[in-house]
């Protein structure tokens, strides 16, 4: 038993009490030559081994069906990202995902304009703060670009006929 927690345990031994439960189990697994068998075997049989064995199957089937959804999710979520590029002196609004202490369907969830400094090489994105005095970064996924200068105002009606 020393001998486990020698192996397991730092060289201070200020964290034997955490290890000592899987010492434990490990001793009391490990097959023994001189009973040729394993003390838990001899308290609980084969029978509750062979139990401890198809659990432990099912946690890792379980582990890897989890790791496969993982990455599917990822795939699919990866594939839906729009890359956007963004060049010095556009404009662009920030989504506000922090505006969420008032709900309600007047809030803005985007603020700005803001001007693009430049883009760094992982798609963050630096941009002027309101009064031009200091950048920061933000990611890019969450800019996008501001056309609110460039539409034209004007209205244009157009007339439909009934046949």
């Amino acid at each position: 038993m020393k001998q486990i927690l020698q192996k397991t345990v730092n060289a201070q031994w200020k964290d034997w009490e955490e290890k000592l439960d899987e010492a434990l189990w490990a001793y009391r697994t490990t097959y023994k030559t001189p009973i040729r068998t394993s003390p838990y075997q001899m308290v609980f049989g084969q029978k509750r081994l062979d139990q401890l064995h198809e659990l432990e199957e099912f946690w890792l089937h379980a582990y890897e069906n989890a790791k496969l959804y993982k990455e599917k999710n990822k795939r699919w979520h990866d594939k839906h990202i729009i890359t956007r590029i963004f060049e010095p002196g556009q404009k662009v609004i920030i989504s506000n995902s922090r505006l969420k202490l008032f709900s309600g369907k007047l809030l803005s969830k985007w603020s700005g304009p803001f001007e693009v400094v430049r883009m760094t090489l992982h798609r963050a994105v630096e941009l002027w703060n309101a009064m031009k005095t200091s950048t920061f970064l933000v990611n890019g996924q969450r800019v996008k670009h501001y056309f609110g200068e460039d539409v034209d105002h004007k209205e244009e009606v157009i007339e439909l006929e009934n046949e």
